[in-house]
């Protein structure tokens, strides 16, 4: 995806395209690379995800905020945005990561998309940066539950079924795919009491439990 592509993905345009290519650039393909940038975005991002929680759920408290924040930066949400966004695409890397698939691993493209926050806080301030931020995370911040704040999908699935004493779901690796560097995981999440079954997949196996366990529980509260 050409530099223009990233822009309009991200619903920004730089006054510098120095700084995005910047931030594009890992450090295998030479300097300057985009890992000072990666220092300053993650600060910005840190804020902007804390104002918008403090702002949108008046009613939670403290540490549940924390664990909500630390759920939306995590390196899984950050590489899920990359890729809907095709920033893979646009990385600039060294031969050898190039080979071994380096603008698909989760590590260099949250890496990557935190730089791109702090170029466009360096080229447009810190109100343009909140909003390219607040623009991608809008469907993250919607699906949060206030009735479940701050607990990953295996915990609140667990405490749900537990407050109905049924049995806690079982999880099943179904299939690994991909070479070492670059694996993903699909686990089963089941819930024979409740005739329920859902997939998740991730870059390893604790992010595809996750994302089972997120699936089973939308099926449990459906029902």
């Amino acid at each position: 995806m050409s530099i223009v592509g990233v822009e309009r993905a991200l619903g920004y345009t730089f006054h510098s395209g120095e700084v995005l290519l910047q931030a594009l650039t890992h450090r295998s393909f030479g300097v300057p690379h985009n890992e000072r940038l990666e220092f300053l975005g993650d600060s910005v991002l840190n804020c902007v995800v804390a104002q918008a929680l403090y702002e949108r759920f008046s009613e939670i408290k403290e540490g549940d905020l924390s664990r909500l924040r630390a759920n939306l930066v995590r390196q899984e949400s950050l590489a899920e945005i990359a890729l809907k966004l095709d920033l893979g695409g646009s990385l600039r890397l060294g031969e050898g990561e190039l080979k071994s698939g380096g603008f698909r691993r989760p590590s260099i493209l949250a890496d990557a998309l935190e730089a791109v926050f702090g170029a466009i806080f360096l080229d447009g301030g810190f109100d343009q940066a909140r909003n390219a931020i607040l623009r991608l995370y809008a469907p993250y911040l919607a699906a949060i539950d206030p009735r479940h704040s701050g607990k990953d999908a295996k915990t609140a699935l667990q405490e749900y079924l537990q407050g109905r004493r049924l049995a806690l779901p079982q999880y099943l690796l179904r299939e690994t795919r991909g070479e070492a560097h670059a694996q993903e995981f699909e686990v089963e999440c089941q819930i024979p009491e409740l005739g329920i079954s859902a997939i998740g997949r991730g870059s390893n196996r604790r992010a595809a439990e996750q994302e089972a366990a997120k699936r089973a529980f939308e099926q449990t509260t459906s029902k």
